[in-house]
């Protein structure tokens, strides 16, 4: 996919995310509130169907040929190898619990390769979002956007490690190898979810961990990542969505993770 269009669909990305947003604030802190548990006993919100639908509908009309996968609603089959990766609310937890470190998550490839995502976080007014060639970017508010740049730290002592649900762990068998993490980081923080992995992609943090990860959790996040010089991989190093879990780093410290985990 040439550079104009990515840009054009990440433009598109940027706009459909405001307007799912908004969709989502209309439930956020709310008393009426409705929570349901899927078949994997998960949450979720009208907000999450809601954003997806609205998502997908856009889609729809902008791109009818595009290809679809989103956590609510499954795949929509395209037909010229472009595929929209969506999760609409990226930590529904934090979003019934009232925590405002929830993020709608839109990730575009085309025939498998990862070029474009946006990470909004709606409660926060911040926005994180980069394609192939056309670097990384974070907008607070109504500012103008800035570089996205990870971090330049190099050590796992004076890094700043983050992570998602510590049940995670225990249920990825993972428990002694997040203590040997933790024993050797300068600080571990549960800054989770999306979140996590942008505080790595704006360089304040340097190491996300993710003991158990869908691809759409990280589609969009991975090629913003890259443009802003850091790296995302599974507990293997492989460079892949596709593992069930996932590290984001500022590229300097792979090995060193890999090596404890």
């Amino acid at each position: 996919m040439p550079p104009t269009e990515i840009a054009q669909r990440l433009e598109f990305a940027l706009a459909v995310s405001q307007e799912a947003a908004k969709l989502i604030l209309s439930y956020y802190l709310t008393p009426e509130l409705v929570v349901d548990l899927k078949r994997d006993r998960s949450p979720v919100t009208a907000a999450d169907r809601g954003a997806e639908e609205l998502i997908r509908d856009r889609i729809a009309q902008q791109f009818p040929d595009d290809g679809v996968f989103g956590e609510e609603f499954g795949e929509t089959a395209g037909r010229n190898g472009v595929r929209w990766v969506l999760d609409p609310v990226d930590g529904t937890k934090a979003f019934i619990h009232g925590v405002p470190l929830f993020g709608t998550l839109i990730g575009l490839e085309a025939d498998g390769e990862l070029l474009a995502g946006v990470c909004r976080l709606p409660a926060l007014n911040e926005v994180i979002y980069g394609g192939q060639g056309l670097g990384a970017w974070w907008q607070i508010g109504d500012a103008a956007p800035r570089r996205a740049r990870v971090s330049s730290i190099e050590t796992l002592e004076e890094a700043m490690v983050c992570t998602t649900s510590f049940n995670n762990w225990h249920k990825a068998d993972k428990s002694a190898a997040f203590d040997r993490i933790n024993a050797a980081a300068r600080e571990t923080r549960g800054w989770s979810d999306c979140y996590g992995h942008a505080l790595v992609i704006t360089g304040r943090a340097d190491v996300m961990l993710d003991p158990l990860l869908n691809p759409w959790d990280a589609a969009a996040l991975v090629p913003i990542l890259r443009e802003a010089g850091g790296q995302f991989f599974d507990w293997t190093g492989t460079d892949t969505i596709h593992g069930g879990n996932g590290i984001s780093t500022n590229g300097r410290l792979k090995d060193a993770v890999l090596k404890l985990l």
